[in-house]
């Protein structure tokens, strides 16, 4: 994995690099080795975390067939973004 650095903007690069790690699952990996997790405890993690991703799915798929209100709409912002460097 690696990063661009544009202009010498070693902070949005190390921003960027955040990103990618997190989308990874790097950070979550890390925090994981830290300390033994017993097999019992990782077996409930395990299961809460399935549990968690029915859940999503199923109202997900709720909001698809309009039983339920869709998400709520972000507000717009007004600030005008300071012109950078053309992605």
């Amino acid at each position: 994995m690696f990063v661009l650095v544009r202009d010498n903007n070693v902070d949005q690069a190390l921003r960027v690099l955040k990103k990618k790690m997190q989308r990874e699952g790097i950070f979550r990996e890390l925090k994981a080795r830290r300390a033994y997790e017993k097999p019992s405890e990782k077996r409930a993690r395990e299961m809460g975390e399935a549990i968690r991703r029915a859940r999503k799915l199923q109202r997900k798929q709720a909001q698809r067939e309009g039983l339920l209100p869709g998400p709520k709409p972000r507000p717009r912002t007004t600030e005008k973004r300071p012109a950078g460097p053309a992605s």
